[in-house]
């Protein structure tokens, strides 16, 4: 499993993480195996949060024993995410989790409470060892450079956005604004949410061509893809472990520049609307 930088932070990441949203509303027994598979596959980095339901407590058990294996990440609610609110939010997702730290903590959307306050309560919670690196989710260009202000460089470790191939619009301006700082781009929902490209249509069979030269599946060249800059990595969702072992075969599949072109014709960027979608 090829690894990407995180940040500044000086540390690296499996390039195919795990996600986990929605992981609590199937099989609990598989969706602990499948996360301890994509583990033992290399994908170690490990995402979640305390809006995804029993989510956390899943993935306490799942890195029960292991935890010096893995990259763990939460999010604080923006409700939540007042000073004192951060910190208390921090502690139940710790409780959760079965640890003592979060490799990162992310503010999950804007809210109504002010960056300085989120993040001056994100500062004591590093300085306290509860996290190691902090970062954002949902944040656009103007949010980005919002945030800027407040934090300084080399501060924001990461900003979790949606970016799938039907939904490219963060290469108009975030990925760029996030290479130039430093900033790691992880993608959520990198398969959409129904939005795959079936077998049958120019762009599945297209997928499937690639994917014949790599010994790969459509979904892992639609992976690699997404994750072809260093700067991106990818957070997959697997609720069994035959997915798990799907997603982590895209973790050392390297595209060449005629392959990339194709992907990128066949599922254009489209026009940059000035805003992130967000789910």
């Amino acid at each position: 499993m090829l690894q990407h930088p995180f940040g500044r932070t000086g540390l690296t990441v499996s390039r195919i993480g795990q996600g986990t949203w929605y992981i609590d509303e199937g099989d609990r027994k598989a969706a602990v195996a499948a996360l301890r598979g994509g583990i033992d596959l290399g994908m170690t980095h490990i995402d979640t949060a305390e809006m995804y339901g029993d989510a956390e407590l899943l993935v306490g058990d799942a890195i029960a024993g292991r935890r010096e294996e893995v990259f763990v990440v939460s999010k604080v609610l923006p409700g939540n995410a007042s000073y004192a609110g951060t910190l208390a939010a921090c502690e139940r997702s710790l409780l959760r989790l079965g640890t003592d730290r979060l490799d990162c903590y992310l503010l999950h959307w804007r809210g109504r409470y002010p960056l300085e306050e989120t993040f001056r309560a994100f500062e004591e919670l590093r300085r306290a060892g509860k996290i190691l690196s902090w970062g954002v989710s949902n944040f656009d260009v103007d949010d980005l450079d919002e945030a800027l202000s407040v934090a300084g460089e080399g501060r924001i470790a990461c900003n979790q956005v949606l970016y799938h191939l039907r939904e490219r619009v963060i290469e108009h301006g975030v990925l760029p604004w996030c290479a130039a700082h430093g900033v790691t781009v992880v993608a959520y929902s990198p398969f959409g949410h129904g939005e795959f490209p079936a077998d049958a249509s120019a762009g599945g069979q297209m997928l499937a061509e690639i994917g014949q030269a790599h010994g790969a599946t459509p979904r892992q060249v639609a992976l690699a893809f997404l994750t072809r800059e260093a700067s991106v990595v990818a957070i997959p969702k697997a609720s069994t472990v035959g997915h798990a072992i799907e997603n982590a075969g895209a973790g050392d599949i390297k595209l060449c520049a005629s392959e990339v072109d194709r992907i990128d014709k066949a599922f254009p960027r489209g026009r940059w609307p000035g805003s992130l979608p967000m789910l």
